[in-house]
């Protein structure tokens, strides 16, 4: 399913491409504001491939269709081990397994980034992604209610976790 490699800076537009459909969304993400292409190279730059590395999903055409980020958990050298997951697939191939495709890499990867940990920071309303968690063995670790606020509804965020 989709062929996965390593993000590079000419990918940057087709990412802010599919990270603005889930800001649009309100479902996916807690950012409201759509990004540029300029604002998220420094984000981009941010992720060595060694450590940090951003993979794409291609479909088999070779178009772009979704991506993983692993990102530092907190910038705390005892925090080095673990990283933060988030994924997004472009909405019009939702339900297509390039999430799972992407998934699985990043597990099976983890080990080259030095990786013994992952975490997922799901919205409440996000049942689909919470699946997708759950099928690669995440667990609920912890719950944090009303943190998010969209239009005036209130929206919690779960923390899904687990080793690599």
């Amino acid at each position: 399913m989709g062929d996965i490699r390593i993000a590079t800076s000419t990918d940057l537009p087709r990412l802010v491409e599919i990270y603005n459909q889930a800001i649009a969304s309100h479902t996916a993400t807690a950012d409201t504001l759509p990004f540029t292409v300029e604002s998220r190279r420094a984000w981009f730059a941010g992720h060595d491939p060694d450590v940090y590395p951003i993979y794409a999903c291609e479909d088999e055409q070779g178009t772009l269709v979704g991506y993983l980020t692993v990102s530092p958990y907190r910038p705390r050298a005892a925090l080095a081990r673990t990283a933060e997951v988030s994924y997004y697939v472009d909405y019009g191939r939702h339900g297509q397994g390039f999430g799972s495709a992407l998934m699985k890499y990043a597990l099976q990867d983890a080990p080259r980034t030095g990786k013994k940990i992952y975490l997922a920071f799901v919205l409440e309303w996000n049942t689909t992604s919470a699946s997708l968690l759950k099928k690669f063995g995440f667990k609920r670790w912890g719950y944090l209610p009303d943190v998010a606020e969209f239009d005036g509804k209130l929206c919690g965020h779960f923390l899904y976790g687990r080793d690599v």
